[in-house]
């Protein structure tokens, strides 16, 4: 959008996401949760529990953007390499934190056990994100936020994120809903509204393709100027009628 706003990346780590056993839902809830404060979320990557390529991919995405947030594989379980990954990264140790330490031990008292210590464990230098829900934190290191993979766990850690980002200016965003008509009778008009608005975006996304009932397309128009947004819905409006179609605001 602009130059002046954040960018952020997810990773998304683990063999059950690529698998198809979890469906992923973080993204969606972290696109959302950036969108609202003013952050470009430009690129997602979903990849394995493999170590190698956690390292690769996280150095590539923290050099390329702002802030970049990984979920999955900080449990206790062999397959939780996360943490390792990210030292490996950082090229730091990999100690105990004596405060996840001391959060994890009150939580399991004479459980806590060999496996659940692995969770103590924090890059040097990295600093904790609470966890409200099942206490084992998370944690930040330099521009990366370390999270959980389990959705609710993940979300509430968002929570302890939120006050350590930058912000950037809100992106608003209009719909207009187009019936009886699909993309393609509507793109030389959206195409000539991007070109008259360069800082608006527009996005066009259809509905009804193969189904009984109403079908049309939604044109999405976005942008951090809410006046040049209301310019743009409204020349697009006055195109379309012309144009003979539908459309009116969602």
């Amino acid at each position: 959008m602009t130059e002046s706003s954040p960018t952020a990346a997810v990773l998304i780590i683990g063999d059950e996401v690529l698998s198809g056993r979890t469906q992923d839902t973080n993204l969606n809830t972290i696109a959302r949760f950036l969108t609202a404060l003013g952050i470009d979320l430009e690129e997602a990557r979903t990849i394995g529990d493999r170590k190698a390529q956690i390292v690769d991919s996280l150095n590539a995405l923290r050099a390329a953007h702002d802030y970049v947030f990984t979920t999955g594989g900080i449990g206790p379980t062999h397959d939780d390499i996360t943490a390792d990954a990210v030292a490996t990264a950082f090229g730091v140790a990999l100690p105990e934190h004596p405060e996840a330490l001391a959060i994890l031990g009150r939580r399991y008292g004479d459980d806590f056990n060999a496996a659940r210590r692995r969770m103590a464990r924090i890059p040097e230098g990295g600093t904790l994100i609470a966890n409200p829900v099942t206490d084992a934190p998370g944690f930040q290191i330099g521009n990366v936020f370390v999270m959980a993979g389990v959705p609710k766990i993940m979300t509430a850690m968002l929570e302890d994120v939120a006050p350590r980002l930058r912000t950037g200016a809100v992106v608003h965003a209009r719909t207009i809903r187009v019936t009886g008509v699909g993309e393609g009778a509507i793109a030389d008009l959206l195409t000539a509204a991007a070109k008259a608005g360069r800082e608006i975006s527009f996005g066009s996304y259809p509905f009804g393709h193969g189904s009984v009932g109403e079908m049309g397309t939604n044109l999405v128009v976005r942008g951090r100027d809410a006046a040049k947004v209301e310019a743009a819905v409204a020349g697009l409006l006055t195109d379309l009628a012309a144009a003979g179609i539908e459309a009116v605001p969602a």
